[in-house]
């Protein structure tokens, strides 16, 4: 991990946790850009946050009461590459806990990586079962606008590149085990490329 990330998540954490947060998590920022970089021809994301985040809204609309047997598919995500990571945060509630601040660094860092270099990505946040699938939505989009937020300051990622996007519970990793921990997760997805470079390194928006 970078030295300044290294001094970020010290500022986060305080001294006396620094040690626990290490302990608890182990995310490999290398092995998440290489796996982010490997994008598919030239695919792109042809839908806003906002319209995944309504297509979820109305998803529970037309399939209210409990889950449906099989969760909601995204085509759009197909052949866009993905990573998936665990950040902990307090119960019912938006705040990363300590033990994640390290996770939340080495995603940093996998943003920073040359490979990733003008693309855009989307911060998917899922919770499992627990609570009513409207009050999931909102508290998973509360999260991952959280992680968007730390990777932002103190983590210097470019805040034109990320989008936050809350699920909810409708896309259960483990739908036999709907309460399990394993669907408390983020998904980062590579959306394609959003900045494009001159010759003389000037940036601009991709067309």
């Amino acid at each position: 991990m970078r030295l300044h990330h290294a001094l970020a998540i010290g500022a986060l954490l305080g001294a006396a946790l620094v040690t626990a947060a290490l302990a608890q998590q182990q995310v490999n920022s290398s092995e998440m850009a290489n796996s982010l970089a490997a994008v598919s021809g030239n695919a792109r994301l042809a839908m806003t946050g906002a319209q995944m985040r309504q297509a979820v809204l109305d998803y529970i609309r037309d399939n209210p009461g409990a889950l449906p047997p099989r969760p909601m598919s995204f085509p759009q995500l197909e052949g866009l590459t993905q990573f998936v990571v665990e950040v902990d945060f307090d119960f019912g509630s938006a705040v990363i806990r300590p033990s994640s601040y390290r996770t939340v660094g080495a995603i940093a860092d996998a943003l920073h990586h040359p490979l990733l270099l003008g693309y855009g990505f989307l911060v998917i946040g899922h919770t499992d079962s627990v609570g009513g699938r409207q009050s999931n939505v909102v508290l998973s989009q509360r999260r991952a606008e959280a992680i968007r937020e730390a990777l932002i300051e103190p983590f210097g990622v470019n805040p034109a590149v990320l989008e936050a996007v809350g699920m909810g519970e409708e896309q259960l990793r483990d739908p036999a085990h709907p309460t399990s921990g394993v669907n408390r997760r983020v998904q980062l997805v590579n959306v394609g490329k959003k900045f494009c470079f001159g010759r003389s390194g000037e940036q601009f928006l991709c067309q």
